[in-house]
Protein backbone atom coordinates (compact mmCIF):
# COMPACT_ATOMS: atom_id res chain seq x y z
CA UNK A 1 0.00 0.00 0.00
CA UNK A 2 1.35 3.47 -0.89
CA UNK A 3 2.07 5.96 1.86
CA UNK A 4 -0.84 8.12 0.82
CA UNK A 5 -3.29 5.36 1.66
CA UNK A 6 -5.68 4.96 4.56
CA UNK A 7 -3.40 2.99 6.89
CA UNK A 8 -0.35 5.19 6.35
CA UNK A 9 -2.34 8.40 6.91
CA UNK A 10 -3.88 6.93 10.03
CA UNK A 11 -0.48 5.92 11.40
CA UNK A 12 1.06 9.31 10.60
CA UNK A 13 -1.79 11.17 12.33
CA UNK A 14 -1.61 8.84 15.33
CA UNK A 15 2.16 9.29 15.61
CA UNK A 16 1.81 13.08 15.47
CA UNK A 17 -0.72 13.05 18.30
CA UNK A 18 1.44 10.71 20.37
CA UNK A 19 4.21 13.29 19.96
CA UNK A 20 1.83 16.00 21.22
CA UNK A 21 0.90 13.82 24.20
CA UNK A 22 4.57 13.38 25.11
CA UNK A 23 5.21 17.13 24.78
CA UNK A 24 2.20 17.92 26.97
CA UNK A 25 3.34 15.49 29.66
CA UNK A 26 6.82 17.02 29.49
CA UNK A 27 5.39 20.52 30.03
CA UNK A 28 3.31 19.39 33.00
CA UNK A 29 6.21 17.43 34.48
CA UNK A 30 8.76 20.24 34.13
CA UNK A 31 6.38 22.79 35.67
CA UNK A 32 5.54 20.50 38.60
CA UNK A 33 9.22 19.64 39.08
CA UNK A 34 10.21 23.32 39.11
CA UNK A 35 7.53 24.14 41.67
CA UNK A 36 8.30 21.11 43.85
CA UNK A 37 12.03 21.88 44.08
CA UNK A 38 11.47 25.60 44.56
CA UNK A 39 13.04 26.65 41.26
CA UNK A 40 9.91 28.64 40.41
CA UNK A 41 7.86 30.22 43.18
CA UNK A 42 5.34 32.05 40.99
CA UNK A 43 2.07 30.13 41.02
CA UNK A 44 0.88 32.02 37.93
CA UNK A 45 3.83 30.83 35.84
CA UNK A 46 3.48 27.22 36.98
CA UNK A 47 -0.30 27.26 36.50
CA UNK A 48 0.10 28.76 33.02
CA UNK A 49 2.57 26.11 31.87
CA UNK A 50 0.49 23.29 33.36
CA UNK A 51 -2.64 24.75 31.75
CA UNK A 52 -0.97 24.77 28.33
CA UNK A 53 0.16 21.18 28.90
CA UNK A 54 -3.33 20.02 29.87
CA UNK A 55 -4.89 21.79 26.87
CA UNK A 56 -2.36 20.21 24.51
CA UNK A 57 -2.98 16.81 26.09
CA UNK A 58 -6.75 17.09 25.61
CA UNK A 59 -6.40 18.20 22.00
CA UNK A 60 -3.96 15.37 21.27
CA UNK A 61 -6.26 12.88 23.00
CA UNK A 62 -9.19 13.97 20.83
CA UNK A 63 -7.03 13.70 17.72
CA UNK A 64 -5.70 10.29 18.70
CA UNK A 65 -9.18 8.91 19.43
CA UNK A 66 -10.48 10.33 16.17
CA UNK A 67 -7.59 8.81 14.22
CA UNK A 68 -7.89 5.36 15.79
CA UNK A 69 -11.68 5.20 15.37
CA UNK A 70 -11.88 7.22 12.12
CA UNK A 71 -14.52 9.28 13.93
CA UNK A 72 -15.74 12.04 11.63
CA UNK A 73 -17.02 14.41 14.35
CA UNK A 74 -13.92 14.15 16.54
CA UNK A 75 -11.67 14.64 13.54
CA UNK A 76 -13.62 17.70 12.43
CA UNK A 77 -13.39 19.46 15.80
CA UNK A 78 -9.76 18.42 16.15
CA UNK A 79 -8.99 19.94 12.76
CA UNK A 80 -10.72 23.23 13.65
CA UNK A 81 -8.99 23.51 17.04
CA UNK A 82 -5.58 22.63 15.60
CA UNK A 83 -5.94 25.22 12.82
CA UNK A 84 -6.89 27.89 15.38
CA UNK A 85 -3.88 27.00 17.51
CA UNK A 86 -1.69 27.14 14.39
CA UNK A 87 -2.83 30.68 13.55
CA UNK A 88 -2.23 31.92 17.11
CA UNK A 89 1.09 30.15 17.56
CA UNK A 90 2.41 31.20 14.16
CA UNK A 91 1.52 34.83 14.90
CA UNK A 92 3.16 34.79 18.34
CA UNK A 93 6.28 33.06 16.97
CA UNK A 94 6.69 35.66 14.22
CA UNK A 95 6.20 38.44 16.78
CA UNK A 96 8.93 36.95 19.00
CA UNK A 97 11.36 36.90 16.09
CA UNK A 98 10.46 40.43 14.98
CA UNK A 99 10.77 42.29 18.32
CA UNK A 100 13.48 44.95 18.47
CA UNK A 101 15.49 45.93 21.57
CA UNK A 102 13.07 48.63 22.75
CA UNK A 103 10.07 46.32 22.38
CA UNK A 104 11.93 43.56 24.20
CA UNK A 105 12.66 45.93 27.08
CA UNK A 106 9.00 46.99 27.33
CA UNK A 107 7.94 43.33 27.30
CA UNK A 108 10.44 42.45 30.02
CA UNK A 109 9.34 45.34 32.21
CA UNK A 110 5.66 44.44 31.80
CA UNK A 111 6.39 40.85 32.82
CA UNK A 112 8.52 42.05 35.73
CA UNK A 113 5.81 44.28 37.16
CA UNK A 114 3.12 41.62 36.82
CA UNK A 115 4.35 39.14 39.43
CA UNK A 116 6.33 39.58 42.62
CA UNK A 117 7.03 35.86 42.66
CA UNK A 118 8.73 36.15 39.28
CA UNK A 119 10.79 39.08 40.53
CA UNK A 120 11.99 37.04 43.50
CA UNK A 121 12.91 34.06 41.30
CA UNK A 122 14.85 36.21 38.85
CA UNK A 123 16.69 38.15 41.56
CA UNK A 124 17.71 34.96 43.36
CA UNK A 125 18.73 33.09 40.21
CA UNK A 126 20.58 35.89 38.41
CA UNK A 127 21.97 37.54 41.57
CA UNK A 128 20.58 40.96 40.72
CA UNK A 129 18.25 43.45 42.37
CA UNK A 130 15.47 45.60 40.92
CA UNK A 131 14.59 46.00 37.27
CA UNK A 132 16.03 49.39 36.35
CA UNK A 133 17.52 50.47 39.70
CA UNK A 134 18.64 48.92 42.99
CA UNK A 135 16.49 50.01 45.93
CA UNK A 136 18.92 49.96 48.86
CA UNK A 137 16.06 50.57 51.29
CA UNK A 138 14.05 47.60 50.06
CA UNK A 139 14.57 43.86 50.22
CA UNK A 140 16.22 41.54 47.73
CA UNK A 141 16.90 37.77 47.93
CA UNK A 142 20.11 38.05 45.88
CA UNK A 143 23.37 37.34 47.70
CA UNK A 144 24.90 40.54 46.32
CA UNK A 145 22.43 42.61 48.35
CA UNK A 146 24.74 42.25 51.36
CA UNK A 147 26.76 44.92 49.55
CA UNK A 148 24.16 46.80 47.49
CA UNK A 149 26.81 48.78 45.65
CA UNK A 150 28.01 45.55 44.02
CA UNK A 151 24.55 44.62 42.74
CA UNK A 152 23.56 45.14 39.12
CA UNK A 153 20.01 45.70 37.93
CA UNK A 154 18.16 42.73 36.51
CA UNK A 155 17.28 44.57 33.31
CA UNK A 156 20.93 44.59 32.23
CA UNK A 157 21.21 40.82 32.63
CA UNK A 158 17.77 40.04 31.19
CA UNK A 159 18.34 42.19 28.12
CA UNK A 160 21.56 40.31 27.35
CA UNK A 161 19.58 37.05 27.15
CA UNK A 162 16.22 38.35 25.88
CA UNK A 163 17.14 38.29 22.20
CA UNK A 164 18.47 34.73 22.34
CA UNK A 165 15.49 33.50 24.36
CA UNK A 166 12.97 35.12 22.02
CA UNK A 167 14.72 33.66 18.97
CA UNK A 168 14.72 30.23 20.59
CA UNK A 169 11.04 30.47 21.59
CA UNK A 170 10.10 31.84 18.17
CA UNK A 171 12.01 29.06 16.40
CA UNK A 172 10.45 26.32 18.53
CA UNK A 173 7.03 27.89 18.02
CA UNK A 174 7.49 27.99 14.24
CA UNK A 175 8.60 24.37 14.21
CA UNK A 176 5.53 23.19 16.09
CA UNK A 177 3.24 25.46 14.08
CA UNK A 178 4.31 23.64 10.92
CA UNK A 179 3.62 20.29 12.58
CA UNK A 180 0.16 21.63 13.40
CA UNK A 181 -0.60 22.62 9.82
CA UNK A 182 0.67 19.16 8.84
CA UNK A 183 -1.82 17.72 11.33
CA UNK A 184 -4.63 19.78 9.80
CA UNK A 185 -3.74 18.51 6.31
CA UNK A 186 -3.49 14.90 7.49
CA UNK A 187 -6.83 15.16 9.31
CA UNK A 188 -8.58 16.65 6.29
CA UNK A 189 -7.16 13.94 4.06
CA UNK A 190 -7.92 11.17 6.55
CA UNK A 191 -11.57 12.24 6.95
CA UNK A 192 -12.08 11.83 3.22
CA UNK A 193 -10.43 8.45 2.92
CA UNK A 194 -12.50 5.29 3.03
CA UNK A 195 -11.62 2.58 5.52
CA UNK A 196 -10.91 -0.49 3.34
CA UNK A 197 -12.10 -2.75 6.17
CA UNK A 198 -15.44 -0.99 6.60
CA UNK A 199 -18.67 -1.67 4.73
CA UNK A 200 -19.23 0.40 1.63
CA UNK A 201 -22.38 1.94 3.07
CA UNK A 202 -20.73 2.92 6.35
CA UNK A 203 -18.54 5.66 4.85
CA UNK A 204 -19.81 9.18 5.40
Amino acid sequence: MVCGGFVCTKNALSALNILYVLVSLLLIGVAAWGKWFGLVSSFQVVAGVIGVGIFLFLVAFVGLCGALKHHQVLLFFYMIILFTVFVLQFSVSCACLALNKDQQNLLLEAGWNKSEGTQTDVERTLNCCGFSQVNVNGTCPASCFNKPSSCVTCSNILQSYAGQVLQFVGGIGLFFSFTEILGVWLTHRYRNLKDPRANAGAFL
